[in-house]
């Protein structure tokens, strides 16, 4: 049994092996659609080749689908070669991203370790690690999170006790699994 497509509301990414199949499914879509009165935009629909030489169209009414390098599915991003690479970049990002908007949270002393630790693991990491069991784990990826982690907590916002007791808990939470 093969899967075919995977559905979410109003988004559909359709799969196949090989162009003809694709092209099928495709003009079966569409056939479909057009029998409930929905239409397929074309403009937005994309056709992502993975591992192929294949160039042939994906058309719909003598219409070209636009090929494209990457696509954002559920909020991750699937490239053209099928590695993790480009979706952890962009959730460096953008944990980088939740962390300086959260800079006035970690220099005051009125918030103790453990709020600016629950800020942080509710509001930077939950941006990194999204979606993070469909990555392809690499060594690489790896020392890409933990420089990010790194960087983060010298950047003085999070001092020493709080670096310490953050790496702490990620360890406690690694052991337990």
């Amino acid at each position: 049994m093969h899967l075919n497509d995977l559905d979410f509301a109003d988004d559909l990414a359709l799969l196949s092996q090989t162009q003809q199949p694709m092209q099928e499914i495709t003009s079966s879509v569409a056939a479909a659609s057009t029998a409930i009165v929905l239409n397929i935009h074309k403009g937005k629909t994309k056709v992502l080749r993975y591992n192929t030489a294949c160039t042939n169209p994906i058309t719909i009414d003598g219409e070209d689908f636009e090929d494209a390098k990457t696509f954002t599915y559920l909020g991750s991003i699937i490239d053209e070669h099928g590695g993790s690479n480009v979706d952890v970049k962009a959730r460096i990002g953008k944990a980088g991203a939740a962390y300086l908007q959260l800079r006035n949270i970690w220099n005051p002393k009125q918030l103790s370790t453990n709020t600016k630790v629950r800020i942080f693991n509710t509001n930077v990491k939950t941006d990194l690690l999204y979606e993070v069991e469909t990555w392809r784990t690499t060594k690489a990826i790896i020392q890409k999170i933990h420089y990010l982690f790194i960087c983060l907590f010298e950047h003085r916002n999070i001092g020493t006790r709080e670096r310490q007791y953050i790496c702490d808990t990620q360890n406690n939470e690694n052991s337990k699994r």
